[in-house]
């Protein structure tokens, strides 16, 4: 039977600190029964449960971008989309072809009505070279970066494509000079397709780091992603910003999907559930871990026996506040990364089924202060491509070596 426990814990255990909101905020969304108990309950979800529009019942929001005609979706047999670098074979930023970069400028000539970016910083001239033609052909352009990492450093060499937005007409924001991030990575295309992961759209990030991409084809998620758009662009950010978490969420052709964002959704607190609900196995690729009852849970999972292996981005991995001194401590294999360019994902693959995958590091100030987008999904075909790239990655990882950590 395929496992959808995951979106019970989810959405009981944040339901507790969550007022509901009502049926009318989210049209596509309907409840879902969750049981008052220690040991969560399995569950099908009915098919009458299937999310669905209410038109009739629900106004148009108005941060939907008019539109006279539904966009053409390009062609495709399924709804979602799984890309990763590949720093080894795809690695020159001046030949695009094979590589992510190639993908998303795919999306932005396809894009008709609208592009919304939600991404922390930015180098590509390519990139900006297709949104300026997207925004010439009628498309509406909008991107909100981070401010130090993002329009601010705009002016250091090498950099200025934020200024080739701005210059032909394309609205910039970034965070309004916050101390935390603004570290999202999102892009929704024509209010239909979500694009999200670990890949910042830098030379480093598509060419010289492990990333991760998830396409997700869904007027429901991606009206999920418009609604955090919308609010960062208003000036809501961090813990106060509204929490809509108990309509986060979608079943795409049976497949659940979860989205969190952080700061005002618990976002480590429900991973924490995720991980203490895992039957068979646990992997990770983490660029920071610094949460230490995340990484016990997973070593408690590895008492219970479990098989749990995960791999760390090498550089400050070995520092204090890393947890890769607790897993190494408590004989859990955890590895250090063989990519001198980072590691820079930030995946959990669970029980071969689910994935949780997007811009969250494994730390407090990702979960308390920054903004991040995290989705999970529960599906034993986009599990296995996961898998094979952790493979990948763990094969091409070392053993921490005799002498780092001492334990107590």
């Amino acid at each position: 039977m395929k496992k959808t426990i995951f979106l019970l814990v989810l959405i009981s255990m944040l339901a507790a600190a969550c007022e509901p909101l009502p049926m009318t905020t989210i049209p596509f969304v309907t409840q879902i029964p969750f049981y008052a108990s220690e040991t969560p309950v399995p569950f099908i979800i009915p098919v009458t449960d299937t999310p669905i529009p209410l038109e009739s019942e629900t106004p148009t929001p108005e941060f939907i971008v008019p539109v006279t005609e539904t966009p053409t979706l390009p062609a495709t047999s399924k709804w979602w989309d799984v890309y990763f670098t590949d720093p080894l074979t795809v690695n020159n930023p001046d030949v695009i072809t094979g590589s992510i970069e190639e993908k998303l400028i795919q999306f932005i000539n396809n894009a008709q009505i609208s592009i919304h970016i939600a991404s922390f910083e930015f180098n590509l001239t390519p990139v900006a070279e297709a949104l300026i033609a997207a925004k010439n052909r009628g498309v509406d352009v909008k991107w909100i970066t981070d401010n130090e990492n993002g329009l601010e450093y705009d002016i250091q060499p090498g950099r200025g494509q934020f200024a080739l937005l701005t210059g032909s007409g394309i609205e910039v924001k970034d965070d309004a000079g916050r101390s935390a991030l603004m570290h999202n990575k999102f892009w929704i295309f024509d209010q239909q397709i979500t694009w999200t992961g670990s890949t910042n759209i830098t030379v480093n990030g598509i060419f010289k780091q492990n990333n991760n991409v998830l396409v997700i084809r869904s007027p429901e998620i991606a009206y999920i992603f418009e609604r955090e758009f919308q609010e960062m662009w208003g000036g809501q950010f961090g813990p106060r910003a509204p929490s809509t978490v108990n309509n986060q969420w979608a079943i795409l052709d049976g497949t659940p999907v979860q989205v969190l964002f952080s700061s005002e959704d618990n976002v480590v607190s429900n991973l924490i559930a995720l991980v203490n609900d895992a039957q068979i196995n646990i992997r990770f690729l983490a660029f920071s871990f610094t949460d230490y009852p995340l990484a016990q849970a997973m070593i408690d999972k590895h008492k219970a026996g479990l098989d749990v292996k995960g791999v760390y981005e090498t550089f400050s991995s070995a520092g204090s506040r890393s947890e890769l001194r607790t897993f190494w401590c408590a004989g859990v294999p955890a590895r250090q990364d063989g990519n001198s360019g980072f590691l820079h994902d930030k995946i959990i693959i669970i029980d071969n089924s689910i994935v949780v995958t997007g811009s969250l590091n494994y730390s407090s100030n990702a979960d308390e202060s920054n903004e991040e987008n995290v989705v999970i999904v529960d599906n034993a075909e986009i599990a296995a491509l996961y898998l094979q790239e952790f493979d990948k990655l763990w094969n091409q990882a070392h053993d921490v070596e005799p002498g780092t950590f001492t334990c107590e």
